[in-house]
């Protein structure tokens, strides 16, 4: 039984560290190749094209949040998988990590989303 525990203990360290490392390069916009890491071993790699960071600005009424930040401008916190958007000095606002950032209700409404109720 201990031996069962140990070995599912260190299958859990190394998912969690697999996850890290996902959410690490995720995060930076860089995606890195199977091309890129056979230049690092030394041998011949194929042209690789590196994705770069979306455009910030996509719509006129909503904006990309920073890291799940909306800017001043955009204070409105928009969930497109849950359908909701949060407001300053709602219940969960602090909380929540938008997908996209609104200028005001009308524009969240007017791309599908529904407040929270709270």
């Amino acid at each position: 039984m201990l031996k069962l525990l140990r070995r599912l203990f260190v299958i859990g360290l190394l998912a969690a560290a697999a996850y890290a490392l996902w959410k690490k390069l995720a995060g930076t916009g860089d995606v890195a190749t199977f091309a890129d890491v056979r230049s690092d071993l030394g041998a011949p790699a194929s042209p690789v094209v590196v994705a770069t960071a979306p455009e910030r600005m996509v719509s006129g009424a909503w904006v990309e949040p920073d890291d799940g930040a909306c800017p001043v401008s955009h204070p409105v916190k928009g969930k497109v998988t849950s359908g909701i958007f949060h407001v300053p000095g709602g219940q969960n606002y602090e909380r929540t990590r938008a997908d996209r950032c609104y200028t005001d209700t009308a524009a969240a409404e007017a791309d599908g989303l529904r407040r929270a109720k709270r």
